[in-house]
């Protein structure tokens, strides 16, 4: 997925009450609401990046979209966009999205199955709802690459993940392990990320490694995660040294939630647009090769349509850091057939310093 966000808000932060009387502390980040690109463009809900804490582990990017009503805004419709320096983990609750990337993979993503996409030293790719899917929910989550692997060369994995039971719910484990199971997929630093489904009622105790912090993201119900509320859409964070956490259904439905967690990311990154790199330099760089590649309206109804034949855009592509994504289709027949590069900003791009991995249950965004 994207980041289309061309005017992000400015958020304070303001310190509210400690709410944690006992059991591990829980940090509550706020999403924002963030709209997905076209016209009639599908919100999607973001927890990270924010300034209250940038990452979780190297998860570094956490989007929750849906239940979206594909009939009334379109759906999912993101053009060929770069991507450098990260990880994409799609994972869906309903409906469907096909997937094409420069690197000739093609695929659908569907709830069930984790889709996972190493950009490394860069790749572009494109997600798009399918024609029959009525209803889109899910997340897009990033995580960012070492500094030893994030020039890997581009790849994609796909598995199909088990729905295990146990007394109460459900658990599906896409990363790492949780709860006595165990994803295959690789990952560059360690990870873990799963679907829980909780009944009614129930109540579920699990163990973590303390060397990792933890969120929690709602989707749906309601529940409570160490005696404290958790918004839906919002994530509940809890820092290294804790072996177990306790999360209840406290609502009259059945609740899912998402648990991702990792070692504390200490790398100091610069993240801009959909690239990660180390220098404000480095985001230039990637820039510049992107927009060098294939003209935005090569293809599509613009006034340059016949720039180059289709041979010459191929050529141009396989040159060029990103590569050409072949396959890509369009709600919208005047759409881009690629998404252009914002301007970059006048002020100096920043690393992205996190906190200290403790949890600050003062702590609070006011949007």
């Amino acid at each position: 997925m994207s980041n289309l966000s061309e005017n992000p808000e400015a958020l304070a932060l303001e310190p509210v009450e400690p709410r944690c009387a006992g059991g591990a502390k829980v940090e509550i980040v706020t999403s924002r609401n963030v709209p997905l690109g076209g016209l009639r463009a599908m919100t999607v809900h973001r927890t990270l990046p924010q300034r209250q804490r940038s990452f979780v582990g190297a998860w570094c990017f956490v989007d929750h979209y849906g239940p979206d009503d594909v009939a009334a805004t379109g759906g999912m419709d993101v053009a060929p966009h770069p991507h450098t320096g990260l990880q994409t983990v799609s994972w869906l609750f309903e409906g469907e999205i096909t997937h094409h990337d420069s690197a000739g993979n093609h695929a659908v993503v569907r709830p069930g199955e984790v889709n996972l996409m190493t950009a490394g030293n860069g790749i572009c790719h494109s997600e798009v709802s399918t024609q029959d899917t009525t209803v889109l929910q899910g997340v897009q989550l990033w995580a960012a690459l070492p500094d030893s692997d994030r020039f890997h060369a581009p790849m994609f994995e796909n598995y199909p993940v088990p729905r295990v039971a146990f007394d109460g719910g459900t658990v599906s484990v896409f990363i790492g392990s949780l709860l006595g199971v165990t994803s295959p997929i690789k990952t560059f630093t360690p990870l873990v990320g799963a679907e829980i489904n909780l009944e009614v009622g129930a109540s579920l105790t699990y163990e973590v490694n303390p060397s990792f912090e933890h969120g929690l993201v709602l989707d749906r119900g309601a529940v409570a995660l160490e005696g404290i509320e958790v918004g839906r859409t919002n994530l509940a964070y809890t820092g290294i040294g804790e072996t177990r956490l306790t999360v209840v259904n406290t609502g009259s439905e059945p609740a899912r939630f998402l648990v991702l967690g990792g070692e504390p990311f200490e790398e100091h990154i610069v993240m801009w647009w959909n690239f990660i790199g180390r220098t404000p330099e480095e985001i230039e760089k990637f820039r510049a090769d992107w927009e060098a590649g294939v003209p935005t309206d090569a293809f599509g109804d613009g006034p340059d349509a016949a720039y180059m034949t289709e041979r010459e855009a191929d050529l141009a592509g396989a040159a060029s850091r990103f590569g050409r994504v072949h396959g890509y289709v369009s709600h919208d027949p005047r759409g881009f057939s690629r998404i252009p590069a914002p301007v970059m900003p006048i002020v100096k791009l920043k690393p992205r310093i996190n906190p200290a991995p403790v949890a600050r249950p003062e702590m609070r965004i006011e949007q």
